[in-house]
C-alpha cells in the first residue's frame, strides 16, 4: 500500500462506520465505490452507478438484504443482480442488469475492499485497534514528511513524535489526498485516545501546508 499503490486490500472505512442499513460512499485509488451493510450485518461493496440512469448507488438505501438506487427504486443483491425495478412489479430481472461488485474482508475493525478474486487477506494489525478516519489533502510522501517517518509495504506508518502506540495505515486516493486511518493499542484509555485525534489531526494539517507550499513553489 505504499506509495502509488494501495495493493491487493484496501482499507475503505471503519468497521463502526458502516452501521446496518446503511450505504456511504468509498475510494479504491481514484475510483469510488458503494459500501453497504445490510439488515444482517452483512458488508458488500459495489461500483457507485446504477446500471439504468447512472445515479450514484451510495446515494440510495438498504432495505433488508438489498441496496436500492434512489432514483427509481431498482433493487441489488450483494452478488450484484437486480433484484426488482419497481416501475414493472411483475417483471423478473433479465440476469443482464447488474452492478459490479467487489470482494469484501472485515478484519480488524476495518472494512477492507480487494479488486479481484486472487487469493491472500488483508495485512493483520496485531494489537492495534481503529479510533477514527481522516482524509488529508497530502499525497502519502508529504504525510511521511510531516511524520518524520516513512511508512512500511502495507502502509502503516510509526509517526517519530506518535503519543504511545498511535500508528497511520495510509491509502492513496490518487488525487493528491491520502485516506489516513489511525490506530491505537487495544487497550489504549480515553485520555489516550483524545489524545491520539488530535495528534493526528495536527498532523495532518502539517502535511496539507507542506503539500501546498509545494504546489506553489
Amino acid at each position: 500500500m505504499h506509495s502509488g499503490t494501495t495493493g491487493r486490500w484496501t482499507p475503505v472505512a471503519l468497521s463502526a462506520d458502516l452501521p446496518a442499513k446503511t450505504v456511504m460512499p468509498a475510494r479504491i485509488g481514484a475510483e469510488t465505490i458503494a459500501i453497504w451493510r445490510s439488515a444482517s450485518g452483512q458488508a458488500a461493496a459495489s461500483a457507485d452507478r446504477c446500471p439504468h440512469r447512472g445515479m450514484r448507488l451510495s446515494h440510495g438505501f438498504v432495505r433488508g438484504e438489498a441496496l436500492s438506487c434512489i432514483y427509481h427504486g431498482w433493487r441489488y443483491a450483494k452478488a450484484g443482480n437486480c433484484l426488482s425495478i419497481p416501475a414493472h412489479p411483475g417483471l423478473t430481472p433479465p440476469e443482464a442488469i447488474r452492478v459490479a461488485t467487489f470482494p469484501v474482508i472485515e478484519q480488524d475493525g476495518l472494512v477492507w475492499v480487494g479488486k479481484d478474486t486472487s487469493e491472500g487477506k488483508p495485512t493483520k494489525l496485531d494489537g492495534l485497534s481503529p479510533l477514527r478516519s481522516l482524509t488529508a489533502a497530502a499525497t502519502i510522501g508529504a504525510i511521511e514528511t510531516a511524520a518524520g517517518s516513512s511508512a512500511d509495504a502495507d502502509g502503516l506508518l510509526k509517526p517519530a513524535d506518535a503519543l504511545g502506540g498511535l500508528c497511520l495505515l495510509l491509502s492513496d486516493l490518487s488525487d493528491g489526498q491520502t485516506l489516513m486511518h489511525v490506530l491505537l493499542a487495544a487497550e489504549s484509555t480515553p485520555g489516550e485516545r483524545i489524545a491520539a485525534s488530535r495528534f493526528a489531526e495536527a498532523l495532518r494539517r502539517r502535511a496539507e501546508t507542506a503539500a501546498m507550499e509545494g504546489a506553489q513553489s
